[in-house]
């Protein structure tokens, strides 16, 4: 049989090309009371209650991978600044091997009465699940106000052997992940009408090409997660909400621990001209400032690098 014609009237997807309609982006302006600048708080007068007030964290926040070293720091760090409430998701692996931390972190803030930690297991790379449990964490918690990404793998493989499933889980995890959780939050702020803060976790491996390991998924997956953050900054302050990312160098965690990482870590400590890997708390300040509705009002679609200055080589 041979091939049917195509009539002028059935066109194929290229030609339909010049009938497409493009969604526009409308930018915010000067009178949107989401994005405009907070007022002094009157009630404060003394310097140290000031500073207090300017970092200040309020609300209620979402952290994935929260069970991790660095979303276990983080957390404390929030809820040091004055967090009502939040919302741990993680694998229930995760979840399990850090229950004394978690038990701990709630022993600790249990004074504050109207403090909460809530935990929900879930895979970050499923829209189902995640949009089952961002509505359920925003239902116990009354809202969401702060969104921190920390979910993510990495993946060391040489470019010649790696398989194309490997690359792409890579990139499913950290980039994927990432958008999924951060498009059921931004719906969720949208329909609230309050705005809010997300905060995507980069990578130096967004700014550079680490060596020795060959990790090219987990570069290209930071650096797509920097640029995602940038893109939606732009789409989502309409609805005053900020959209901000934070890039960590090489950090003392377990992902970094072992003998058999060694001589790595010595590699990785002598191109950072501070001469170390970071530790986890000294990554904790950049989400506080990015979280906080007065510190970070004005930054949108800004990237924090905190790396010991590796980037600068």
């Amino acid at each position: 049989m041979g091939e049917i014609p195509r009539s002028a009237s059935q066109p194929n997807d290229r030609d339909a090309l010049i009938f497409r309609q493009i969604p526009r982006m409308t930018l915010s302006s000067a009178e949107n009371p989401l994005n405009a600048p907070l007022p002094p708080d009157s009630t404060l007068t003394s310097p140290s209650t000031r500073a207090l007030s300017r970092f200040a964290v309020e609300g209620n926040a979402v952290i994935t991978g929260g069970a991790g070293a660095l979303g276990m720091a983080t957390a404390r760090s929030l809820l040091e600044h004055g967090l009502s409430s939040l919302a741990l998701l993680d694998l229930s692996t995760t979840l399990e091997s850090s229950a004394p931390d978690i038990a701990r972190l709630r022993t600790d803030f249990a004074a504050n009465s109207s403090c909460e930690i809530h935990t929900f297991s879930v895979d970050v790379t499923s829209p189902i699940l995640v949009n089952e449990t961002i509505e359920k964490a925003a239902t116990v918690m009354g809202g969401i106000d702060i969104l921190l990404c920390l979910a993510g793998i990495v993946g060391c493989e040489e470019s010649t052997a790696v398989t194309a499933d490997a690359f792409m889980k890579v990139i499913d995890v950290n980039l994927k992940g990432s958008f999924v959780c951060a498009q059921a939050v931004a719906k969720h702020m949208i329909e609230r009408k309050k705005g809010g803060s997300i905060v995507f976790t980069g990578s130096i491996s967004a700014h550079l090409t680490n060596f020795p390991q060959p990790q090219v998924a987990y570069n290209a997956s930071k650096a797509a997660v920097v640029h995602m953050a940038r893109n939606l900054a732009v789409e989502w302050a309409v609805y005053g909400i900020r959209v901000n990312s934070v890039s960590p160098g090489y950090m003392d965690t377990v992902l970094n621990a072992g003998e058999n990482l060694k001589e790595l870590r010595e590699i990785w400590a002598s191109n950072c001209p501070m001469g170390r890997m970071g530790d986890v708390e000294e990554i904790t300040g950049a989400f506080v400032l990015l979280a906080s509705k007065r510190a970070g009002r004005y930054m949108t679609g800004a990237d924090i690098v905190v790396d010991g200055g590796a980037v600068c080589l």
